[in-house]
């Protein structure tokens, strides 16, 4: 088993630190990750290992139960959207097959008077028996520790482009961020032998967080077209940045093509909890002016986030009808 990291590690408490030194290089080295790579590891990010174990225990709670109980939180109108997601139904753009896993959403929990419900719509909750009491109110917790993790995050981004300090995390308040709890089961021996438990894509989203998965799997498509496997390590949480943010960015900060492949033992299962930060639908993801003088020219579209995330969802087979 891995000890040590393939991509570069900041740690969170050097950005949050009053020594300007510490912070200036935690920027720098988060920010030549993304341009490099897309991806990178953060260490005492202020996420509760505990909590992060605890959510690994009700996942498997919930996926290790029968097919027909797993459906009750399944709402095939909401697009895969909220609450559960049955086994092959998600596939990676211009993927032959459906990837071999299956996923639970949990989304930003509005109370029933506020604006944004009939955007993002209600959380669809399995309820016990079938589930420990503890599993909405443990994911609600993590979900709000990622946020304020990813928070401190996208202003590093903004710090590293020269720009407003919270201009990307200003973006990502209130948006339509999901928690996905992801099961890859054993691979079925009947799997089309092309078929990968995520097959290669690209996020859509700003950044995203992946807490800890509980076995390896995870590749970056290197510049020189290999793959690098990245490692899941106690006590970090794996960073990348998403189309979104290289539209923003026009291509300064980029969106990695990865995948997770599947394990040489077919009796092997794997959960991860990958955490993608979205901005509020009217965000016009548009480069920014500096980035485009950077770059010399724009590369990227004039779009929304709304009308960027419509796009790639029925791409991926999992359209939304409002976003």
């Amino acid at each position: 088993m891995a000890t040590e990291q393939s991509i570069p590690v900041v740690n969170l408490q050097d950005f949050l630190s009053a020594d300007p030194a510490k912070r200036e290089n935690f920027v720098k080295v988060l920010g030549d990750a993304l341009t490099d790579l897309g991806f990178f590891a953060v260490t005492h990010h202020g996420v509760d290992s505990a909590l992060i174990k605890r959510c690994y225990g009700l996942c498997e709670a919930f996926f290790t139960q029968d097919n027909e109980t797993k459906c009750k939180s399944e709402r095939p109108e909401l697009k895969g959207q909220r609450g559960f997601t049955s086994f092959g139904r998600e596939s990676a753009k211009d993927a032959k097959t459906a990837d071999l896993k299956e996923y639970f959403h949990v989304g930003r929990e509005l109370d029933s008077s506020h604006p944004d419900l009939s955007k993002y719509g209600p959380n669809i909750w399995p309820e016990p028996p079938d589930v420990p009491d503890a599993f909405r109110p443990s994911f609600l917790d993590l979900y709000a520790q990622l946020e304020q993790c990813a928070q401190h995050l996208l202003k590093a981004c903004a710090l590293y482009l020269e720009q407003s300090e919270s201009l990307f995390a200003d973006m990502a308040r209130d948006g339509d961020t999901i928690l996905r709890i992801i099961h890859y089961p054993p691979v079925p021996e009947d799997a089309e032998p092309s078929a990968m438990r995520a097959a290669a894509h690209e996020d859509i989203n700003l950044i995203t967080l992946l807490c800890e998965a509980t076995e390896g799997g995870l590749e970056l498509l290197q510049r020189d077209g290999k793959w690098r496997a990245i490692h899941a390590l106690d006590g970090q949480i794996i960073v990348d940045a998403g189309d979104m943010l290289q539209n923003l960015t026009n291509g300064i900060l980029k969106s990695t093509t990865h995948r997770v492949v599947n394990p040489d033992n077919n009796r092997s299962r794997r959960f991860s909890m990958p955490y993608f930060v979205h901005p509020r639908g009217e965000v016009d993801l548009s480069p920014l002016p500096a980035c485009i003088e950077r770059e010399g020219a724009q590369k990227y579209p004039n779009i929304s986030a709304s009308e960027y995330l419509l796009q790639r969802l029925h791409e991926m087979g999992l359209h939304k009808e409002k976003a």
